[in-house]
C-alpha cells in the first residue's frame, strides 16, 4: 500500500499517540522525582528548585507551611471565582431547578421531597452581598473586627461582639429589617458597651417577653473577676422608650458556656459550664444548684432537659423534672465523642441531638438509644470553639471550619450542599461567624445567611427561583 493510503495513516497516527504518551509519561516521571528530592521544592512554573532548608541565606526562606498556605490561598481564589459565576454547580448531581419542577407536575416526588429539594436548589445559588451597616454615627465607621455574632428567634436583632485594637472588646446590637422584594437593611444600635474581659459564651434570654435580654460569659481580666451578666436588650438603644427592665451580674467566673431554659416550667432559669461542674441558678430569686462534671463543661442547650458537651468529650443531660435526685444517677443520659465537644444542638424532636467535637466531627445522635445516626463530614476543627447551626425549616446543617470555609449540609441525610470560601485569606483570628435562619430581617425577610469577618456584614440570600406558590412552602426534615 502507498505511504498515504489509510492503513498507513493509521499507523503513523498510532506511533505518534505512542510517542506522545510515553514523553507524557517520561516529563511526568522526571517531575515526580524532581518534586520528591529532599530539602528541595521544585516549582514547575518557573522551572528550577527552591531550598526548604531552614536558616539559609535567603531573606525570604519557602517553608512547606507557607507553600501549603499558598496553595490553600489559590483555591480560595478559585473558589470564589467560581461563586460569581451565575451558573453555579448543583448541590447533588442531577438536581435542578427545572428537573425538580418536572418531577413535581410529573408527580414523582411527594411535598416533603419537593420542599426539601427546593431548599438544597436555593442553597446552591446563594451569591455575596456586602451590607452597609448605618450607624447614629457615620463618621465612624467600624473598623473592629467581628468575633461573634447570635441572632435572636425572630432573626431581625444580632447580638455583635468585636474585638477592639487596644486589647478587650465591645459589644452591641444590630437591627435587621427586610422587604417583600428581598432587600435587607442593618442598623447598628447607638448605645456599645465596652469591657476588657473576653467575652466566652452569649444566649438570648426571654425573661419579660421573648428576647428580652442578653446573658454573657465574661472572663476575668488582671484585677477584674469574671463574671455572667444578664442585660436587657433596650440597653443598648436610647430611643427605646422601654424600661430597662431586669439587670444582674452574678458572681460566677471563669464560665465557658451559658444556656437559658426556654421551658415555662422553669422560668428565669439559666445555667452555666465551669471548670467540672455545672451551675443551675434562678435569676430572679438567686436559688443555686451546683452539679459535678469530671471534665470542663465547654457547650450547653437547655430545652427544658440540659444537655452538657464537655471537653473529654463526654454529653451528659440534666433533667430539671427530676431535680430532687441527688445521687449518682443523676445524669439522665450520657454518651461520648472522641474529642472535645463545642456545641451540642437539641432539634425539634428532642430525642435527637447534634454534637460537634476539636476532631472536626459533626454526629446528630438518638439520645433515646444513646448511638449516632447520622455524621456530617468536611468539617475541619483541631482546637477552636465552633459552633453548628441548625435551620430545621429548610433542613439545613451548617459550620464554619477552622479552614474559614462556611459548609452546608442536607440535615437528613448528611450530604455536603455548598462550601462557601471566606472573602479573606484564611487565618485563626478571622474565622467567619454566622447565622442562618429562614427569614432573615423578620417575619417579611427571606431565608439566607449571614457572615460577618474582619470587620464587614455578608449577606447570602436564597436563590429565589420561579418554581410557583410551592417554592416558599418550608417541611420539616
Amino acid at each position: 500500500p502507498s505511504e498515504s493510503g489509510p492503513s498507513y495513516r493509521a499507523s503513523r497516527g498510532r506511533h505518534e499517540n505512542q510517542s506522545v504518551a510515553a514523553s507524557s509519561s517520561t516529563s511526568s516521571s522526571s517531575r515526580s522525582s524532581e518534586t520528591k528530592l529532599p530539602g528541595f521544592y521544585f516549582d514547575p512554573e518557573k522551572n528550577r528548585y527552591f531550598r526548604l532548608l531552614p536558616g539559609h541565606n535567603n531573606c525570604n526562606p519557602l517553608t512547606k507551611e507557607k507553600l501549603q498556605e499558598k496553595e490553600r490561598e489559590k483555591e480560595r481564589q478559585r473558589m470564589l471565582a467560581e461563586d460569581e459565576n451565575p451558573r453555579k454547580k448543583a448541590p447533588r448531581s442531577g438536581l435542578n431547578s427545572s428537573l425538580v419542577l418536572q418531577k413535581r407536575h410529573l408527580g414523582l416526588s411527594q411535598l416533603h421531597s419537593y420542599c426539601r429539594q427546593v431548599h438544597e436548589v436555593k442553597v446552591s445559588g446563594m451569591r455575596r452581598h456586602k451590607l452597609e451597616i448605618q450607624s447614629t454615627d457615620n463618621s465612624n465607621p467600624n473598623t473592629d473586627n467581628f468575633r461573634l455574632i447570635v441572632a435572636d428567634s425572630a432573626c431581625e436583632r444580632v447580638f455583635t461582639v468585636n474585638d477592639v485594637s487596644h486589647g478587650g472588646c465591645k459589644y452591641g446590637i444590630m437591627s435587621f429589617s427586610s422587604s417583600s422584594q428581598g432587600s435587607l437593611s442593618v442598623e447598628l444600635c447607638d448605645n456599645l458597651y465596652f469591657t476588657n474581659r473576653k467575652v466566652n459564651s452569649i444566649c438570648w434570654a426571654s425573661v419579660n417577653y421573648p428576647d428580652s435580654h442578653v446573658l454573657l460569659c465574661l472572663v476575668g481580666a488582671a484585677d477584674t473577676p469574671g463574671c455572667v451578666s444578664l442585660l436587657p436588650a433596650s440597653l443598648f438603644s436610647n430611643s427605646n422608650p422601654d424600661q430597662p427592665g431586669m439587670l444582674c451580674s452574678f458572681k460566677i467566673s471563669s464560665a465557658w458556656s451559658c444556656a437559658w431554659c426556654l421551658n415555662p416550667q422553669f422560668d428565669k432559669t439559666f445555667s452555666t459550664g465551669l471548670s467540672h461542674r455545672v451551675i443551675l441558678k434562678d435569676a430572679e430569686t438567686g436559688r443555686t444548684q451546683t452539679y459535678s462534671s469530671s471534665s470542663d463543661v465547654l457547650a450547653q442547650q437547655f430545652v427544658p432537659v440540659l444537655f452538657n458537651g464537655c471537653r473529654s468529650g463526654e454529653i451528659f443531660s440534666i433533667d430539671l423534672r427530676q431535680r430532687g435526685r441527688r445521687d449518682h444517677n443523676w445524669k439522665a443520659s450520657r454518651f461520648h465523642q472522641e474529642s472535645a465537644i463545642t456545641s451540642v444542638r437539641v432539634l425539634q424532636d428532642e430525642n435527637y441531638l447534634l454534637a460537634a467535637d476539636m476532631l472536626g466531627q459533626i454526629k446528630l445522635w438518638d439520645v433515646r438509644v444513646t448511638k449516632p445516626v447520622q455524621e456530617y463530614k468536611g468539617h475541619r476543627n483541631e482546637h477552636a470553639y465552633l459552633p453548628v447551626h441548625v435551620c430545621e425549616p429548610e433542613g439545613l446543617l451548617m459550620a464554619v471550619g477552622q479552614d474559614c470555609y462556611t459548609r452546608l449540609w442536607s440535615l437528613k441525610d448528611g450530604h455536603l450542599l455548598r462550601t462557601i470560601p471566606s472573602p479573606y485569606p484564611a487565618a485563626n483570628d478571622m474565622i467567619p461567624s454566622v447565622v442562618f435562619s429562614s427569614k432573615i430581617g423578620g417575619c417579611r425577610g427571606l431565608p439566607g445567611l449571614l457572615m460577618a469577618v474582619k470587620h464587614d456584614l455578608y449577606y447570602f440570600p436564597s436563590y429565589m427561583f420561579k418554581l410557583g406558590s410551592l417554592s416558599n412552602e418550608a417541611s420539616p426534615v
